[in-house]
């Protein structure tokens, strides 16, 4: 079975007498522990779609199954509750909170699951020097790059370790150096983890980066493609390895 499973979905929203339809009738699998890339230009309907999936908005007609559990029939009260215990974001804009520190706003998922201070802050470290920031975690969002904003956001997503990380548009403010390190990091937290990551874009080089790419034109997928990343931790490893054995061989 299918970690992810979409039957027959549909969404469509009333303006005035009249309806548009944002998704028609999707259809789709994702495997645990894959990396899928939901690719298409705006108004596709792919920032709706993330939405369905992520339980952020209900459906108009259909199911979605996570793990077992078919999401678009949860009251919000149930609806809350699993996305707290099974999702991560990561968002475009970063939405971090401007007063709280670095280690403050990583920890604010862990404070939603009642968890003492002292656990979550250093479950928060953690995973701050996870992502490379240990030494910013006094540091509040005023006082970060670009980059080290999206890798707080990207340990808040982590920190409370869920089964599944959606990340929208998740580098559409970054240069391409960053872009790349970001992609890279969150790639590589989820193969460690074993976690199932969709990532939202309009970006072709974005999509390279997942195992398979779903096209979406005017709410409809068009065609679902098998892709060889490319990025993976192993390769990343491969090549450290290399760089360090030939440097010894200069060295000796």
């Amino acid at each position: 079975m299918a970690f992810i499973e979409v039957k027959n979905l549909r969404k469509v929203y009333r303006l005035g007498n009249e309806k548009v339809y944002a998704l028609k009738n999707i259809n789709l699998e994702i495997s645990r522990g894959e990396v899928c890339c939901i690719l298409g230009t705006s108004g596709s309907g792919k920032s709706t779609l993330l939405n369905m999936l992520a339980g952020l908005e209900k459906p108009t007609r259909g199911d979605i199954f996570i793990n077992g559990v078919n999401i678009a029939k949860l009251n919000e009260r149930k609806l809350a509750r699993f996305r707290q215990e099974n999702t991560g974001f990561v968002f475009q804009s970063y939405n971090l909170i401007p007063q709280l520190t670095a280690l403050e706003n990583v920890g604010m998922p862990l404070m939603f699951k009642g968890i003492s201070k002292k656990v979550r802050n250093k479950r928060a470290l953690a995973m701050l020097k996870a992502v490379g920031l240990g030494e910013r975690m006094k540091h509040r969002p005023n006082q970060m790059s670009g980059g080290q904003q999206q890798r707080v956001g990207i340990a808040r997503a982590f920190v409370a370790k869920p089964n599944v990380i959606f990340a929208d548009e998740p580098t559409g403010n970054l240069d391409t150096k960053t872009t790349e390190d970001v992609m890279a990091l969150m790639v590589r937290m989820c193969r460690k983890h074993g976690l199932t990551l969709i990532i939202v874009t309009h970006d072709l080089e974005i999509a390279e980066y997942a195992d398979r790419i779903v096209h979406i034109i005017d709410g409809e997928i068009t065609s679902v493609e098998e892709n060889t990343p490319i990025y993976s931790p192993e390769t990343e490893t491969e090549s450290k390895k290399e760089r360090e054995d030939t440097e010894n061989e200069t060295n000796v």
